[in-house]
C-alpha cells in the first residue's frame, strides 16, 4: 500500500483537460495520432520530400517545446471471423471463404500505432538530468500558474505544425481527445497504456513495475537499448536507406533510413524519437563558450583539438545556412514475458541498429528516468545528459517515415496479403480508386509470363468478385477456370467432338421482348455467317433481314408452341418470309434469299454445324452469373470462332445494357489474341470505353507485352482504358523492361516495386507476389497466398487438376472432393 501511494505521488501528469496533458510542472502536452504512409510505397523523391516537410514543421514550433513521437509495435494475430463466413454453410463460395479464414487465423503480424506528442516547458523550467527526475522526488508542487496566453500561444504553433504535415500529402494527424489520453472505465488510455504495456484492445489492468536491476512490468522483462551519443551515431545519414532484399542491380528498392528501427524490427517494441528545441541563440553562445575552452586545451591533448574542430564546424554550419540546432534522442523499448527471449532480443535490436551503421547503448542505471520520461506529457523531465546536439535536418532523419500496409475500409474487394507478415488484407482496386478520383475507370490489364500465378491471381480475383454479387463472363484459352466455374455452379462452354459447343442466341427470356439491341446483335450474327469480312452489307439487305427478324418474332408471339432457335428461324425464311418477299415484289439483285439460305443451310438441323446455334439448355445467360466460354479447340477455326465471339459480345453486351445496378465484368484471357485477327478489335474497343458506364468492368490478361504492340487497336485501347495495372513476376525482363514500362507508363517507382517481386519470399510460406497499380498515383506489392481449398479450386498443373477430378467423382461433389483432398494435404 505504501507502495502505491508514492506512485501516486510521484505521478507527474496534473490533469488531463481540454484535451490536453497539464504536468505538475505546468508544462503542457498536445497528443496527435499519425497515419503515415505505408513502407514500400515511396519513391527516392518523395523520401526527400517528407523529410523537408518535417523540418519545416519541426522548425516552427517555438523554443522550449519538446517533440516526442512514438512508435508502438505490438506482436498481434489476425482473428479468424467465422461467424459471418459460415452464415451461408452450404453456399460453395462460402466454404472457400471459410477455408481462407481457418488458414489465416492466428497469423503473426506487428501491429503499429503512431503517436506524436509536442509539448512546452514554462519559461525559467529547470532542466532534467539523470540525478533530478521527477522519478525521485517526493513532491512535486507547480512552480507557476499558466497564464491562459500560454496555451493559446502554443496551440497556434502546434496547429502550424500539423498543417505543414497534413499539406505534405503523406500523412494524417487526429488530435488525441480527452478519453484517448487519460482512459475510459472501460478503456485505457495512452497514458495507463505505457505505464503497463498494454494493447490498445486490452482491458485496463494493474501491472507491478519494478526498476531495480532491470524493467520489468508485470510479466514482461524490458530493455531499453539508446542512440545518445554522438560515437554511437552513423557517420552518414539521409531521408531513406537501399532495402537490399527488394534491390536489384539495375534498381534500389527503397526504405525510410529508420524504419529497420520500426516495422522490419520484429519484437514487441516502442521507438521513441525525442526532439528538443531550445532557445537557439543561447545555445550559439554556449557552443561558442565550449569552443574557446576547447582551444585552450587543444595544446595538452589531440582529442581537445578535434572537438574544437567539430564545434567550430557545427557552429559555421548553424550560421552559414541558417540551421537549427537542437538535442536530440532515439531509444527501442522492448521487451517480452519469455525469460529465454532477452538475449534474443539483444540480438535483434543490436541487428536493427547496424542495418543503419548505429551502434546501440543498452541502458541500465539511467534506464529508468528514460522510460519515465517517456510516459507522455513528462517529456520535459527528460535527462538532458542522455542527449546529443545536432541539427534538425539530421535529427528527423531518425524519425520512423513508413507504417504495414491498411485495408481498405471500402465494403468491395478483394482479400491479399501484407507483404512482410501475410496478413490478410481487404484491397478494393475497383470502386475505392474511383471514388478517390484516382481512377476514371475500373478497366484492368493483367501481365505476367508463363509461371508467374498471373491464372491463380486472376482465379482469386475473379472467386472474389463473384462471391459479392459480380455478373462474371470469361473467355478462356487453356482450362485455366474450370475448377472454379464448377465449384460456383457456373456455365461452362467448351468444344469437343462428344459435346460440342451450343449456343442459342434467338432464344428471348419470357417476358422480354425483341429490343433494338438484339435484333442489332442477330444481324451481325446472320452477317457473320452469310457474307466474307470484305463483303459489304447493302442496304436493301439490311432492310430485308431487319423485316425478317420482325416477323420471325411476331410469329413466335403468336404461335406459342414454336421453340425460337436458328432451326425456327431457318424454316420461316424457307416459308413464310420467301412468300412476303414475293408478295412486296422484292428483286433477287436486291436481295438473294436463295444464296442466303444456302450459305446458313450448314447451320440447320442435321448440317455440318447444326448443333451450333440450336441450345436447348443453358438458355438463360442474361441471369447466369458466372459464365466461362473456353475457346482452346475452336480458336482457329475458321467458321465456328468468329459465330462464338459474336455470341460472347452479345451476351455481355446484353447484360452490361439490361442488368441496371449490378456489377458485371467480362474477363478475356490469351483469347482475345485471336479475337483480334477476327476483326473483333473494334468491339473489345467498344466494351473498355462504354463499360464503365454500366458499373462494369473489362480485363484483359496476357502473357507477352508483344502481344499488345502487334495490334495498335488493342495496344491503344486497352492500355489508355485500364488504369489498374496488375503485373507479377517479371524478372525475366529485368535488363528489357524498360520496353514494358514505356508503353504501360509506368514510372521509375513502379518499376522498382515491380521488379522486386518475389525476391525476398517467405520460404516457410507458398505464395507469389503481385503488383497492383491505380491511376499511376496509388502502387504496392502484395502476397497472393491461399488455403490449400481454394489453391486446389485455383490450380492449372494438370496433375493437380486430375487429382482433384478423381477427387470429385470419389465424394460426389467439387466441394467434397476439394475438403478431402486439401485434408490429406495439410496432414502429410
Amino acid at each position: 500500500m505504501a507502495s502505491s501511494i508514492e506512485i501516486e505521488k510521484m505521478f507527474p501528469v496534473y490533469k488531463v483537460e481540454s484535451d490536453s496533458i497539464i504536468s505538475m510542472f505546468g508544462d503542457i502536452t498536445f497528443g496527435y495520432e499519425l497515419t503515415l504512409p505505408e513502407i514500400f510505397t515511396l519513391s527516392i523523391s518523395e523520401y526527400e520530400s517528407f523529410h523537408q516537410a518535417w523540418i519545416k514543421a519541426i522548425k516552427v514550433l517555438p523554443k522550449h517545446s519538446i517533440f516526442h513521437k512514438q512508435d508502438w509495435y505490438l506482436e498481434d494475430q489476425y482473428k479468424a471471423d467465422f461467424i459471418s463466413n459460415y452464415k451461408s454453410s452450404n453456399a460453395l463460395s462460402g466454404f472457400l471463404s471459410g477455408a481462407s479464414e481457418r488458414f489465416f487465423n492466428e497469423r503473426p503480424f506487428l501491429k503499429h500505432r503512431c503517436y506524436l506528442f509536442l509539448s512546452k516547458k514554462p519559461e525559467g523550467r529547470r532542466t532534467a538530468n539523470s540525478a533530478f527526475s521527477n522519478l525521485f522526488r517526493r513532491s512535486i508542487v507547480p512552480p507557476q500558474i499558466l497564464k491562459e496566453s500560454f496555451i493559446g500561444d502554443f496551440k497556434d504553433k502546434a496547429n502550424q505544425f500539423a498543417r505543414i504535415l497534413i499539406d505534405s500529402g503523406f500523412i494524417k494527424m487526429t488530435r488525441l481527445a480527452a478519453d484517448e489520453l487519460a482512459g475510459t472505465t472501460g478503456k485505457p488510455g495512452i497514458l495507463e497504456r505505457y505505464c503497463y504495456l498494454l494493447n490498445d484492445s486490452e482491458q485496463a489492468t494493474i501491472r507491478d513495475i519494478s526498476l531495480k536491476d532491470e524493467i520489468k512490468i508485470g510479466t514482461q522483462s524490458c530493455q531499453l537499448f539508446s542512440l545518445s551519443e554522438v560515437e554511437t551515431l552513423p557517420s552518414l545519414c539521409g531521408s531513406r536507406i537501399n532495402f537490399d532484399k527488394y534491390s536489384t542491380d539495375k534498381t534500389k528498392c527503397s526504405i525510410g533510413f529508420a524504419s529497420p528501427l520500426g516495422g522490419l524490427l520484429n519484437c514487441n517494441h516502442i521507438f521513441n524519437q525525442y526532439i528538443f528545441i531550445d532557445d537557439a541563440t543561447q545555445t550559439l553562445k554556449q557552443l561558442e563558450a565550449k569552443r574557446l575552452r576547447l582551444q585552450s586545451l587543444s595544446a595538452y591533448s589531440r582529442e581537445n583539438a578535434i572537438g574544437r574542430d567539430a564545434t567550430h564546424d557545427f557552429l559555421n554550419e548553424a550560421i552559414s545556412q541558417q540551421r537549427l540546432p537542437i538535442k536530440a534522442h532515439f531509444n527501442i523499448l522492448a521487451w517480452t514475458d519469455k525469460s529465454e527471449q532477452k538475449n534474443e532480443l539483444k540480438t535483434l535490436v543490436s541487428a536493427a541498429m547496424a542495418q543503419i551503421d548505429a551502434t546501440p547503448k543498452q541502458e541500465t542505471d539511467g534506464a529508468p528516468q528514460i522510460w519515465w520520461a517517456g510516459l507522455p506529457g513528462n517529456e520535459a523531465e527528460f535527462p538532458v545528459n542522455d542527449t546529443f546536439d545536432t541539427f534538425a535536418e539530421q535529427a528527423c532523419c531518425f524519425l520512423n517515415l513508413e507504417t504495414s500496409y491498411k485495408s481498405s475500409l471500402s465494403p468491395f474487394g478483394v482479400r491479399l496479403g501484407d507483404r512482410l507478415s501475410g496478413k490478410p488484407l481487404h484491397v478494393d482496386i475497383s470502386d475505392e480508386p474511383m471514388r478517390l478520383g484516382i481512377c476514371t475507370n475500373r478497366n484492368k490489364i493483367i501481365l505476367g509470363p508463363t509461371g508467374s500465378g498471373k491464372s491463380f491471381f486472376t482465379n482469386h480475383m475473379v472467386r472474389s468478385y463473384y462471391e459479392q454479387g459480380t455478373h462474371i463472363l470469361l473467355v478462356d484459352v487453356g482450362h485455366s477456370y474450370k475448377g472454379l466455374c464448377e465449384m460456383v455452379g457456373g456455365y461452362y462452354f467448351t468444344f469437343d467432338e462428344a459435346n460440342p459447343i451450343r449456343f442459342n442466341p434467338f432464344y428471348i427470356s419470357k417476358g422480354a421482348s425483341l429490343d433494338t439491341e438484339k435484333k442489332e446483335s442477330l444481324k451481325s450474327l446472320i452477317l457473320a455467317l452469310w457474307k466474307k469480312e470484305d463483303e459489304v452489307l447493302e442496304r436493301p439487305e439490311y432492310v430485308a433481314l431487319s423485316n425478317a427478324l420482325q416477323g420471325y418474332y411476331a410469329k413466335i408471339a403468336s404461335d406459342n408452341s414454336l421453340f425460337p432457335c436458328f432451326n425456327t428461324f431457318y424454316e420461316y425464311l424457307k416459308t413464310e418470309f420467301t412468300l412476303e418477299l414475293k408478295a412486296d415484289n422484292v428483286k433477287e439483285k436486291h436481295f438473294d434469299l436463295d444464296n442466303l439460305l444456302y450459305v446458313l443451310k450448314p447451320f440447320y438441323q442435321d448440317g455440318e454445324f447444326g448443333y451450333l446455334l440450336n441450345a436447348t439448355e443453358n438458355l438463360e445467360l442474361l441471369s447466369e452469373r458466372f459464365i466461362v466460354f473456353e475457346l482452346d479447340n475452336i480458336k482457329d477455326h475458321p467458321i465456328l470462332f468468329p459465330v462464338v465471339t459474336l455470341i460472347i459480345m452479345e451476351t455481355f453486351i446484353s447484360k452490361m445494357r439490361r442488368l441496371k445496378g449490378i456489377r458485371k465484368m467480362i474477363l478475356i484471357e490469351e483469347a482475345w489474341k485471336a479475337i483480334a485477327k477476327e476483326g473483333m478489335a473494334e468491339y473489345i474497343k467498344y466494351l473498355f470505353k462504354t463499360v464503365r458506364k454500366h458499373f462494369g468492368e473489362a480485363v484483359v490478361v496476357t502473357q507477352e507485352v508483344e502481344d499488345i504492340i502487334s495490334s495498335e487497336v488493342i495496344k491503344e485501347t486497352i492500355i489508355n482504358n485500364s488504369d489498374c495495372k496488375i503485373l507479377l513476376d517479371q524478372s525475366k525482363y529485368q535488363n528489357k523492361f524498360d520496353t514494358i514500362q514505356n508503353l504501360l507508363g509506368l514510372t521509375d517507382k513502379e518499376k522498382v516495386q515491380i521488379l522486386s517481386i518475389n525476391k525476398a519470399n517467405d520460404p516457410k510460406r507458398k505464395y507469389k507476389e503481385v503488383f497492383i497499380s491505380l491511376g499511376g498515383q496509388l502502387s504496392k506489392v502484395y502476397r497472393t497466398e491461399v488455403s490449400s481449398e481454394e489453391y486446389l479450386a485455383y490450380t492449372t498443373e494438370e496433375s493437380e487438376k486430375l487429382k482433384v477430378q478423381q477427387y470429385t467423382l470419389k465424394y460426389g461433389s467439387i466441394q467434397k472432393g476439394i475438403a478431402a483432398l486439401a485434408s490429406e494435404l495439410t496432414t502429410k
